[in-house]
């Protein structure tokens, strides 16, 4: 899937957060695109030690010294900058970046919401008021970073707000249904599981080996970080207020999402040949990364590990007129660093798949 290179000058890159699970994917995915050239590591705890020491397996291709946060320095070094950051970081440092020149591609949720009040709601610390307003005009100009649903958009802006692992997994299962108006939008009931290492690599009591192995619980049970924003998207399709039922699961993996959405359909005469056929209309002529599997053929996230693509079956259940659409990604490629540099290749007017990985190992 990854084209043919032609000459080019290599664009200059920063990772800011190199050393989190974004950042080290973003390291793997950059040092084999053809196009770009990792110029600047930044962060905060990590400032002042080797990448290579945090990460040895990759030291004998990048050996940069992670930098202390600083814009003047970043924007000297590179022309184009991904934030790995937690919530609420990015919102002070991008509009400096963009100011300096830089063209920017956040991975937290800082910009992924049009409503500041949406976001400050479900993300702010207790006591705390945030973003700034400076973050408040950067967040005018930023695209949801979604680019089988904004693919234009995103060609020409400088600023990307790159959606969640959920959010991706369920939006891409369920949009070709709201686009065309075939589902009762109230209706939306989406269950979703993830790797563990969708929790960062942050030490946390929840993530520890002896409290996930041989376990598999709900969390975030009605009041998800990611309920919002599926919301604010399926609301773009429907064109109209949608709410919807999100459950979220961790599972005893590493990587991967598996999220399996219902709905009911609003015409009863449909039938699963019609609901491929528009899923295949939707994403195989324009969407290198969305694979729609065969009638019976459900996905799997060992068949998405290590790659930037989703696999998407569908079940249509004649006894209760709903849909089930179940969607699979690997959380930290197409549902995080994968899908960053999808959107830089969009942005510099690059095939959309380059540099990307087409296929993982298996089994």
């Amino acid at each position: 899937m990854t084209e043919s290179p032609i000459a080019v000058e290599p664009v200059t890159a920063g990772i800011v957060g190199a050393s989190g699970y974004g950042g080290v994917q973003l390291v793997r995915l950059l040092l084999d695109h053809p196009y770009v050239r990792i110029t600047h590591l930044a962060g905060h705890s990590s400032a002042g030690s080797k990448f290579s020491d945090l990460y040895p397996h990759l030291g004998i291709f990048l050996d940069l010294t992670i930098q202390p946060i600083d814009p003047d320095s970043i924007a000297r070094d590179c022309q184009v900058v991904f934030l790995a950051l937690p919530n609420g970081i990015a919102c002070t440092l991008a509009p400096e970046l963009l100011d300096r020149g830089c063209r920017v591609l956040d991975l937290s949720a800082d910009y992924r919401f049009r409503d500041l009040d949406t976001y400050r709601n479900w993300y702010a610390p207790p006591d705390e008021t945030w973003p700034t307003a400076s973050h408040c005009v950067a967040n005018h100009r930023a695209v949801y970073g979604l680019p089988e649903l904004y693919r234009e958009q995103i060609a020409k802006t400088d600023l990307v707000g790159c959606p969640g692992c959920y959010p991706t997994a369920s939006l891409l299962a369920i949009a070709p249904l709201l686009q065309k108006g075939l589902i009762d939008p109230d209706s939306i009931i989406i269950d979703a599981k993830s790797g563990v290492s969708g929790a960062g690599r942050t030490l946390k009591t929840g993530s520890l080996f002896a409290e996930v192995d041989d376990s598999f619980y709900a969390y975030g049970v009605t009041n998800h970080r990611h309920t919002p924003e599926i919301e604010q998207i399926c609301s773009d399709l429907a064109g109209r207020s949608v709410r919807v039922q999100f459950t979220p699961h961790l599972v005893p993996m590493v990587r991967g999402i598996l999220a399996t959405v219902y709905a009911t359909l609003r015409d009863p005469g449909l039938v699963a040949d019609d609901l491929l056929t528009l899923y295949r209309n939707s994403y195989s002529r324009r969407s290198p990364w969305v694979r729609i599997l065969p009638p019976g053929t459900y996905p799997r996230t060992k068949w998405v590990s290590g790659t930037n693509t989703c696999a998407i079956g569908l079940a249509l259940d004649s006894r209760t007129q709903r849909v089930i659409v179940m969607s699979a990604i690997d959380n930290l490629l197409k549902g995080q660093a994968g899908q960053a540099v999808q959107c830089l290749n969009l942005m510099q007017g690059w095939p959309e798949a380059l540099g990307l990985p087409k296929l993982g190992w298996y089994p």
